[in-house]
């Protein structure tokens, strides 16, 4: 048994993650030993779990056109790693999904990244993500993330969330998909092409 499968195996075991258990739902990510890129958003949501596949909605389908690569480079090249902030639907809230729960992320990513040992970039998607892998140090919202993300480069790049409810954020900010998603998607295929 690999150590990436050892730590899913904690991950179900552990308590906190009973419920999901109950109900036979393993936790969604992707820790290939090869990954070069690490994604890290909220939470899976009711489809992707349903799935048992992450990003496989049209938040996914809007992601991998930001970073300009098909569904086969995203699921089979061992390329990328996708980490949320918890690994579990966490529910519905008033408008939207609930937040990660907390203290998840703490617990299980230190566990996982020392199995990634080729990552170059972090993607930090939303609020949650950036908060915690920026430490709070960064002022401003998501919006201000995103419009500065070569202050983050070459660690990490901040994107809101590709959420079909952030049509309106997306049509708002005409610089995102002018400068930043052709910036993301000639480093996301440096990175793999190199």
């Amino acid at each position: 048994m690999s150590q990436i499968e050892r730590i899913k195996q904690a991950i179900m075991a552990d308590p906190q993650n009973e419920s999901y258990m109950k109900q036979g739902i393993e936790p969604l990510f992707a820790a290939p030993k090869t990954a070069r890129i690490n994604i890290i958003g909220q939470a899976p949501g009711l489809k992707t779990q349903e799935a048992g596949l992450y990003w496989k909605d049209k938040s996914g389908d809007r992601l991998r056109e930001w970073l300009g690569v098909d569904e086969d480079t995203f699921y089979n090249s061992g390329y990328f790693a996708v980490m949320p902030m918890d690994f579990y639907f966490p529910g519905h809230g008033k408008s939207g999904d609930r937040p990660p729960r907390k203290g998840f992320a703490e617990k299980w990513h230190p566990k996982l990244l020392k199995e990634l040992p080729d990552i170059q970039l972090t993607l930090l998607i939303g609020q949650y993500a950036q908060s915690y892998y920026l430490n709070e140090k960064v002022s401003g919202k998501v919006t201000e993330r995103v419009r500065r993300y070569q202050a983050y480069l070459p660690e990490f790049f901040p994107l809101v969330h590709p959420s079909p409810r952030n049509q309106i954020w997306i049509a708002k900010n005409p610089w995102f998909k002018e400068e930043v998603v052709p910036e993301l998607q000639a480093l996301v295929n440096k990175i793999i092409h190199q």
